[in-house]
């Protein structure tokens, strides 16, 4: 392997992934307002997957910019739970907020990956994860986040699943790797076939 790989993501999971399949690879973590870029897409009336998509390509540009020869790999995670996006939680307040609007209901995880190179954005994959999640106690609710506030401030809609998460679900259906934040297997299969990975 002689092409140079960077993760455009601060997501130690994603990094780990990335690792766990002996990828040769460089972290360098973006500097976008995420916030603003949403709301933005937001008041356009942009869908969740689309919001997903757009995050993902905007922090693979912004790193190949720098980089141009290098294969740039920029990911995105949203909740669509109804076409209403869930992002994470900013307190524990917001989030008591999101599991009691989720308890009992299904919802969506969106896991984009888009990958730079030469300036061009030369592959995109969405990755879909159905979750259902039990429904839960208000007392639940208040106990699980006053446990797992440090973790789960980074995680959208307020679970790990794989951590204490695993306990919330009923019934999963898609890709493990979609709920952790990247579509790895699909990922793999394109630095696999443009000969950029080895095997």
């Amino acid at each position: 392997m002689t092409d140079q790989i960077i993760l455009a993501s601060g997501s130690a999971i994603r990094a780990d992934l990335l690792r766990q399949v002996r990828l040769d690879f460089r972290v360098a973590i973006p500097r976008l307002d995420e916030d603003a870029i949403k709301a933005a897409l937001l008041a356009e009336e942009a869908s969740p997957r689309d919001i997903a998509d757009a995050l993902a390509e905007m922090k693979a540009r912004k790193i190949s910019d720098k980089n141009p020869d290098a294969y740039v790999i920029g990911c995105d995670q949203v909740l669509d739970a109804g076409g209403r996006m869930l992002s994470k939680p900013v307190s524990p307040e917001n989030a008591r907020e999101q599991l009691s609007a989720l308890s009992g209901q299904r919802h969506m995880l969106l896991s984009a990956a888009v990958i730079y190179h030469g300036g061009e954005p030369i592959w995109r994959h969405i990755g879909v994860a159905r979750l259902r999640m039990r429904p839960l106690s208000e007392g639940f609710i208040e106990d699980y986040v006053a446990r797992n506030w440090d973790s789960i401030r980074h995680s959208v809609g307020a679970y790990k699943l794989e951590e204490e998460g695993a306990l919330l679900f009923s019934n999963i259906e898609g890709d493990y790797f979609n709920v952790l934040g990247m579509p790895l297997i699909e990922l793999m299969n394109y630095l696999v076939l443009r000969g950029v990975v080895t095997i």
